[in-house]
């Protein structure tokens, strides 16, 4: 506690410090050093929640708090694609938190911005993929991939060379002309996140969008949006709770405690410099996801 009784901010944590005395992993699971790009000189934050707060009034008019105090500052990094996560427990507010950022939910206090502007609704500059499946099922593949830009008026020639762009960027190109009835669970998803990537968001918000997906086709789609970090300039925001998928994905997690959420801490996930099914396996990867569970839980233990 400081003197004013106000509770420190979360801290930094960095992950994976070897044991000298442990065996040489292999080099292609081995955790990479490398420098993080850095934050633009004096730009304002790519998303910033500063003492956010939400309050629900349950059926018997009773106030229920699902968010408390919660501070999160994602720098901007020009030219830099980079996955958030927000990690933690099922029904902890993980989700309020992106509504809020979102702007599909006003806040009861606190502040949330994208690029230094306060959001106050919905906007174009966030786009979300849910975990149910949002596609217009009288429309073709295409036509759902297309739908904000006709809305926005964007000639069909225009719409059609960026449709093929990101069609073929989440693997459906092919399927171009087929309707949503046709397709898998995972190509359901893939049609969302191309969807939402076409519209050019600095923010693109993920709420568990491979919860309900098989084990290979939720590794494929993780693999998928490491691919997307990799060539898009936009800041992924992704809620889970399952910690192998923070891992996998994230270039920073926050961890996130049981509701009321707040952030308990803020983990630099290292860097692997190949990613594939076999990862997951490794002693290095499984070393991390200790580590995280290791934070869950001890708030958890701490509570009791």
């Amino acid at each position: 506690m400081t003197e004013s009784g106000a509770k420190p901010p979360a801290r930094p944590v960095h992950l994976f410090e070897p044991d000298p005395a442990a065996a040489k992993p292999e080099e292609p699971t081995k955790p990479v050093s490398t420098p993080r790009p850095a934050a633009a000189s004096g730009s304002s934050p790519r998303l910033l929640l500063k003492d956010l707060g939400v309050t629900y009034i349950g059926s018997q008019g009773e106030p229920i708090e699902a968010v408390k105090g919660c501070e999160v500052e994602v720098p901007d990094k020009p030219g830099v694609g980079e996955i958030v996560v927000l990690l933690g427990p099922s029904g902890c507010g993980k989700s309020t938190i992106l509504k809020c950022i979102a702007g599909l939910l006003r806040p009861t206090h606190g502040l949330v911005t994208v690029s230094g502007v306060p959001v106050e609704g919905v906007g174009r500059d966030r786009g979300m993929v849910f975990q149910a499946y949002t596609s217009f099922g009288w429309l073709t593949v295409r036509e759902n991939v297309e739908y904000g830009l006709k809305l926005a008026g964007v000639p069909g020639h225009q719409r059609r060379e960026q449709s093929d762009k990101y069609l073929k960027m989440v693997g459906l190109y092919d399927f171009a002309d087929q309707y949503p009835k046709s397709l898998s669970g995972g190509m359901k998803q893939r049609v969302a996140i191309a969807r939402t990537l076409i519209n050019k968001p600095k923010l693109v918000l993920m709420d568990e969008p491979f919860g309900a997906l098989d084990p290979h086709t939720r590794w494929e789609m993780q693999t998928t949006l490491l691919d997307i970090s990799r060539t898009e300039d936009n800041t992924i925001v992704l809620v889970t709770h399952d910690v192998s998928e923070a891992v996998y994905v994230a270039d920073t997690c926050y961890v996130m405690s049981p509701r009321p959420t707040k952030v308990l801490h803020r983990v630099d996930v290292p860097y692997f410099g190949t990613r594939s099914a076999a990862l997951k396996a490794a002693p290095e990867f499984r070393a991390v996801e200790k580590q995280l569970l290791d934070l869950l839980y001890a708030e958890k233990v701490g509570d009791k």
